[in-house]
């Protein structure tokens, strides 16, 4: 398996407020999308979220986002090396994920095709 990218996660409370100063940061514009009642807005490296406590509950416990490029064979890989699928590959606005607690604790979302 090979991680080409990782985008770190990160709460705010204002959304719009923020995305200006994460644009002129990266250099990027953002692209925003809505998941499970929770308002995000991917820029750069970042994926900035928002939304009431209950909804983003699902999104805070994750530490970072790391991109796959074959999605079911990192699944595997990493769960034959001891990680626990927390959330199977589903379908997302934005392509399909896992959710998966590795065996030293950390809760990583793998995204891909």
């Amino acid at each position: 398996m090979t991680i080409d990218s990782v985008v770190a996660r990160q709460r705010v409370e204002n959304l719009d407020a923020a995305v200006p100063f994460y644009e002129k940061l990266t250099g990027s514009t953002a692209s925003r999308f809505a998941f499970a009642g929770v308002t995000l807005a991917s820029v750069g490296p970042f994926l900035l979220f928002a939304g009431p406590d209950e909804a983003v509950q699902r999104v805070a416990g994750v530490a970072a986002t790391l991109t796959v490029a074959n999605l079911d064979a990192a699944v595997e890989e990493a769960k034959a090396g001891g990680a626990e699928i927390v959330m199977p590959v589903q379908p997302t606005p934005n392509g399909r994920r896992a959710v998966l607690r590795h065996p030293y604790g950390g809760v990583f979302e793998y995204v891909g095709p």
